[in-house]
């Protein structure tokens, strides 16, 4: 646009002075618009009413940044020439560089009704309405304006820009074929563009197609002097397709590129992706001397460093550290995305639900439809969202017991930190030797409540009624919790559970209340090892006491899916010994090692599946018997129809000892529906 007005221009010149402003002409030509400025005032201490001269200062003063200055002057050239179409022109584009599009558009439609066949307000046009996110329209106007002059290069620029403009419209409304399209029509034009490469790479990241992704960058860094940000972007794509040691090795081989005269922005691109990929290799000791040595050569460190050293302390469950840092971010600027959604993350983390939501809603007054921030909020809805899971199950085991089980528990919150809970679940169970049958109902309803961020205490009481060959009774059942965070990565539960032994008809028909006064405790680290530990006390009113300790140590040997293996040990004790009556040793002892693969259900997008598959192999000692070896397998496949609608199926096996039997086959298979009943929370409607 400024230089075929120009052209326009320097053609009305010659039919007057043109020699003496020949300088000025080149000037704006070579975008010395400061110069300019100042030829074409002294030129106008001489010639005031000279119209070219006039045009000229006004072009000079408007690309010179003083928008508001040109709108005035060329205000009043159209004052004295109200019907010069090209100071009409003229007035039109400082509009646009003023940004005022509004009134560009209204004005630009009065010119191309009074000639629409005038290439530069065609074309002015299509632009105001790219700047006013009109791209669809303003495609249109631009390939009119590729009618009257074939080929022109400024036009072509608009129509690349006009298309990433509508790309990135399509990405963020998550239409990405249809943005891929647009995208790949600007390299009929321009062959290997490199924003229009950059921005095909970055849908391909946003879509999670990585492999399309990594070749992209493999196109941009074609050029040597794009290597940096062809191996950044490669190294980012191998983490989204979840293999971070892939991440590090491409991240290594950019950072060993980097020279003495290597720009400032790829050595900040750079080490900053070097860094975020020790993190996601959890390599957080080598991460914090790379960010230490950042924060020492600075007294006052950049966003980007402060971005780092905040995600290294998410990874590493230390939030308050990251929110002080993300704080910072923000102090220095408001908008930042990383700090505003960074910040939330950690809150999230903390158990801050509702300053969580603040901030993700903050990221998104600054970037619209942001596909993260989105995503986040969505995820936390799903937290707090009503729903009903309903659960369907046949068991035996080779002592001759059946039992079907059909349960319902429903959750229901009425704030970030108050939810109703409810449950119902109807148990018959059979021996087909004794004859003995037996069926129980239960229903319990209570409250969660989030005393603290890091305390959550959950209550529950209710009724069981159960019938058995001999009885008919109903018992009292509760069950009340706190579960702790004392700790980063440490979490306690400290509870009591009143219930009623229901394994096989008899225990029922015996009417055995169980008081349960519970621990558990379980220890994460930033090394791959985990701990938990239970521990139960169990008096009962048969006179009887129970000691349970289950502890187990495990390795994650896999992040994504999770595959952890580990030792598990068992100890039961019971005051009293009546074996007729149930399983209950003066001195029980297993140990197992076992495996654990896991796709989580909540990582698993819909109409995919998830699963999981538990093995584990050990041995049992009873009393003083000889050792017995055990096996329990356990596996569950679960397809997601929608983020609303979920289905899983599970089958287990196992032969050792519990609580209530030893010597025996124990066999279970079942179905679990759950289905969220709104599409958000209660309390965001």
């Amino acid at each position: 646009m400024k230089k075929i007005l120009l052209t326009l221009l320097l053609a009305a010149a010659f039919n007057s002075f043109s020699q003496n402003m020949k300088k000025g002409f080149t000037y704006l030509e070579t975008g010395k618009y400061k110069a300019a400025t100042v030829f074409f005032k002294e030129t106008l201490k001489t010639y005031p009413k000279n119209k070219t001269a006039r045009l000229c200062y006004g072009r000079a003063v408007g690309l010179n940044g003083d928008a508001k200055i040109a709108v005035q002057l060329f205000t009043e050239l159209l004052n004295d020439y109200p019907n010069d179409f090209e100071v009409k022109l003229n007035y039109a584009e400082a509009l646009l560089w003023n940004k005022n599009y509004t009134k560009a558009e209204s004005y630009y439609q009065k010119l191309i009704v009074e000639n629409n066949k005038s290439f530069p307000a065609l074309l002015g046009y299509a632009n105001t309405l790219s700047n006013l996110k009109n791209y669809k329209e303003a495609l249109n106007y631009v390939n009119k304006a590729l009618l009257v002059l074939p080929g022109n290069a400024n036009a072509l620029v608009s129509k690349k820009y006009i298309r990433l403009g509508l790309a990135n419209k399509k990405v963020n409304n998550q239409q990405y074929s249809e943005a891929e399209v647009i995208l790949k029509e600007n390299f009929i034009d321009f062959k290997k563009d490199k924003e229009t490469l950059l921005n095909l790479a970055n849908l391909y990241l946003i879509a999670n197609k990585t492999d399309k992704a990594k070749e992209t960058y493999k196109i941009i860094g074609e050029q040597p002097e794009n290597t940096f940000i062809a191996l950044n972007g490669i190294a980012l794509a191998h983490h989204l397709a979840n293999n971070d040691k892939e991440a590090l090795l491409v991240s290594k081989k950019a950072l060993n590129l980097l020279k003495k005269d290597t720009k400032d922005t790829f050595k900040q691109q750079t080490k900053e992706r070097y860094i975020q990929a020790l993190i996601w290799n959890k390599e957080y000791k080598l991460a914090k001397n790379e960010i230490d040595s950042l924060i020492l050569n600075t007294k006052n460190p950049e966003n980007w460093i402060l971005s780092l050293r905040a995600t290294l302390n998410i990874y590493k469950s230390d939030f308050k550290k990251s929110i002080a840092d993300y704080n910072l971010i923000l102090k220095k600027d408001s908008s930042s995305f990383d700090g505003n959604l960074g910040k939330a993350n950690a809150l999230k983390a903390a158990g801050y639900y509702k300053k969580a939501y603040k901030n993700a809603e903050n990221t998104l007054l600054f970037y619209k439809k942001q596909k993260d921030a989105t995503n986040f909020i969505k995820n936390l809805n799903k937290k707090f969202t009503p729903f009903v899971n309903t659960k369907a199950s046949y068991s035996f085991d080779n002592g001759n017991n059946k039992a079907y089980l059909y349960a319902a528990n429903t959750e229901f919150s009425f704030s970030t930190r108050l939810k109703i809970l409810a449950k119902f679940s109807y148990r018959t169970t059979n021996n087909s030797v004794t004859n003995f049958n037996a069926n129980s109902s239960d229903f319990l309803t209570g409250i969660s409540y989030q005393l603290l961020p890091n305390v959550i205490f959950k209550g529950t009481a209710g009724i069981t009624s159960s019938k058995a060959k001999s009885t008919d009774f109903n018992q009292l059942l509760t069950d009340v919790s706190f579960n702790i965070k004392p700790f980063k990565l440490q979490n306690l539960e400290l509870g009591y559970k009143r219930e009623i032994q229901n394994f096989n008809a008899e225990l029922i028909n015996r009417e055995i209340v169980q008081n349960n006064y519970l621990l558990n405790y379980s220890l994460n680290t930033n090394f791959k090892l985990g701990w938990f530990t239970q521990y139960y006390f169990t008096s009962q009113n048969d006179n009887n006491t129970r000691n349970l300790l289950f502890t187990s140590l495990y390795y994650n040997l896999l992040e994504k899916p999770s595959l952890k293996a580990g030792i598990n040990y068992q100890n039961i004790s019971f005051k009293n010994q009546v074996p007729t009556i149930y399983f209950s040793p003066s001195r029980f002892n297993a140990i197992e090692v076992f495996f654990n693969l896991i796709k989580n259900e909540i990582g698993t997008k819909k109409k995919q599946f998830f699963y999981e598959l538990t093995a584990a192999t050990g041995y049992q000692f009873i009393e003083n018997d000889a050792k017995q070896s055990t096996y329990r397998v356990q596996g569950k496949l679960g397809y997601k129809f929608s983020e609303r609608s979920i289905l899983n199926i599970y089958g287990l096996q196992s032969n050792i000892a519990s609580a209530t039997a030893a010597g025996f086959t124990f066999t279970e298979f079942g179905i679990n529906y759950k289905w969220y009943l709104f599409k958000k929370p209660l309390f965001r409607k």
